[in-house]
């Protein structure tokens, strides 16, 4: 039985998964993201996913696992005029984010940090990000000022949700709608199969 670690606290992520039929347990990875830049914003989220990892398989190799055992991170940025943005925090920057976002569109990155432990504890990684275009609706300020004032977007990458409140004002997406929620299923599978490890083989 292969065993999955989900380095994250992301309730969406673990979501995923679980609609997916894979229970992860989960591993806090705390990781001090105001002190990480990257030129780019694919380069920022495979770093930040890469120190997610690391942090979360140091915790599961201190355990000196016996089975096969799959490391999973993640993070999430919007980026839009060629600014990254993550979660804003507090709803008056969420207000501002959401009124920039309205009637145009935005590339959501989320990079992804895969490590396989084999049975013998050797260690192997990748690290890619996946992307999606996501197209905003032109909402209201009054729209805005509710969304904003319901919590949802002061806590999640990019100010918004497509699996939440904020669905409605996602007109459509170019792209893997599970990369928006956080977590790119496609890619993983692609990941773990070159990692050797096929998808029926988490459920043996």
């Amino acid at each position: 039985m292969i065993r999955v670690i989900l380095g994250s606290a992301s309730p969406a992520r673990l979501a995923v998964l679980r609609s997916a039929g894979i229970a992860p347990e989960v591993v806090i990875s705390a990781v001090d993201e105001d002190t990480v830049s990257a030129p780019d914003t694919q380069s920022l989220v495979n770093e930040l996913a890469r120190l997610k990892g690391e942090v979360t398989l140091a915790k599961v190799l201190a355990e000196a696992p016996g089975d096969t055992t799959v490391v999973l991170a993640a993070d999430t940025m919007l980026e839009l005029d060629g600014r990254s943005y993550g979660k804003p925090g507090d709803e008056a920057t969420a207000l501002e984010r959401l009124s920039e976002m309205r009637g145009r569109s935005g590339t959501l990155y989320t990079g992804h940090f895969v490590a396989v432990i084999d049975a013998t504890g050797v260690v192997t990684r990748r690290i890619r990000a996946a992307t999606t275009t996501v197209y905003f609706a032109d909402m209201s300020d009054a729209e805005i000022a509710w969304y904003a004032a319901t919590g949802e977007p002061v806590q999640v990458a990019g100010s918004f949700t497509i699996d939440g409140l904020g669905g409605p004002f996602i007109t459509h997406i170019a792209g893997d709608p599970h990369n928006v929620i956080g977590l790119s299923l496609p890619l993983l599978r692609q990941l773990l199969a070159e990692l050797g490890i096929a998808w029926p083989e988490l459920f043996a």
